[in-house]
């Protein structure tokens, strides 16, 4: 069974969905990539959070190369399941049902519930 991952901070996912985005990438790659959505970023500032998520384990780096490449430890998925099962585990006393329910509450669009209706309907287990 692999370890689980560290948790990530809110900055640590930014730089993480753009990793996941881009692929691997140097700090300077990556400071372009969040300039036009973070124009207050400077790579100095990037780079040091790179090098610190390699450090915490949420980074690889190919040393190999200069200047350094950086990509995550973990896929999305892996990701995103592993804080999803921490978040129903904390916040929702473990009920996957009490996290849906909230989710279609305040975060789901009429579209978006016309197209989870049509995938339930299909799934007629």
């Amino acid at each position: 069974m692999s370890t689980p991952a560290p948790k990530p901070t809110a900055a640590e996912l930014e730089l993480l969905r753009t990793l996941w985005r881009i692929g691997p990438a140097s700090a300077k790659q990556t400071h372009e990539a969040l300039s036009a959505e973070r124009p207050e970023l400077n790579e100095a500032t990037v780079l040091r959070q790179l090098q610190l998520m390699h450090t915490k384990g949420l980074l690889k780096r190919d040393e190999g190369q200069r200047p350094h490449v950086y990509a995550p430890v973990h896929a999305q998925d892996q990701m995103q399941t592993q804080i999803l099962k921490d978040l129903v585990s904390k916040v929702f006393a473990g009920s996957g049902k009490d996290l849906v329910m909230a989710a279609l509450r305040t975060q789901v669009s009429k579209k978006e519930r016309a197209e989870i209706a049509k995938l339930l309907e299909g799934d007629k287990s």
